[in-house]
């Protein structure tokens, strides 16, 4: 049996709790399972590692900029909100004119688009964990902040055809996470109703998307942020390894 999944009650409440198979679970979970018929997955940091290649090709940008570079560590910080957000933070306050922003926007994107799979991999149990919802009749998405195409691009080159019924990415004119609009639409396309659908994601902006879509929200501390950011934005539930999910479902 794995072992590392931790159940929370939301951030600054002293909701109760119950043991069941060495785990502990919020009380207003009755059932002995998470009943749920879909899962809507982050990308970056919750299916794929993608760190060391958004950190590279940024680190190029700013390097071409005559500007400091930041630290791996300091990119998991950055990471989440969209590249045009990441190229703005990534920059020296002084630096953050809407001119500077746009100019090592679109040479984040060339770069990173010809650098995107260098090093970027799935997480261990990722595949594995897809191919096993798959199997027992789940529906799958995809839904990131980074650009549509990337996302699409990463997901075909790293995953099976056919895995995902629905993968999103960031488009002109459509809200970015923490708008809950895209994933009440990923979940109307999925015929799934959002009291049913997990939202899998390592970071906080995830969090407060699932909550605003009235969706179950699921950290992944794998990824680039920690269980503390996870559980203060309202993670019912943190699992320490992909394949938790599936034992949930029981």
């Amino acid at each position: 049996m794995i072992a590392g999944a931790a159940a929370v009650g939301r951030a600054g409440t002293s909701e109760p709790h119950r043991e069941r198979r060495g785990k502990v679970w919020p009380q207003r979970w009755y059932t002995d399972d998470v009943d749920f018929d879909a899962v809507i997955f982050d990308l970056d940091g919750t299916l794929v590692d993608t760190l060391e290649d958004l950190a590279d090709a940024m680190n190029r940008v700013l390097s071409g900029q005559q500007v400091p570079v930041h630290s791996h560590a300091t990119y998991k910080l950055l990471i989440g909100k969209g590249i045009r957000n990441l190229v703005a933070q990534a920059l020296p306050a002084e630096k953050r004119s809407a001119e500077t922003i746009s100019g090592c926007y679109e040479r984040m994107l060339a770069d990173y688009g010809e650098h995107f799979l260098v090093k970027t991999r799935r997480y261990d149990g990722a595949a594995e964990l897809v191919s096993g919802l798959r199997a027992a009749g789940v529906k799958l998405a995809v839904f990131s902040n980074k650009s549509h195409e990337l996302t699409r691009l990463i997901v075909e080159s790293l995953f099976g055809a056919g895995d995902f019924d629905v993968v999103m990415g960031a488009q002109p004119g459509v809200p970015l996470k923490p708008d809950p609009a895209v994933a009440l639409a990923i979940s109307d396309r999925l015929g799934v109703a959002p009291g049913r659908v997990v939202f899998l994601g390592d970071s906080g902006i995830d969090m407060l998307t699932a909550s605003a879509a009235g969706m179950i929200a699921v950290g992944a501390a794998w990824g680039f942020r920690t269980k503390d950011e996870l559980v203060e934005n309202g993670a019912s539930l943190v699992l320490d390894h992909p394949l938790e999910l599936l034992e949930l479902r029981g």
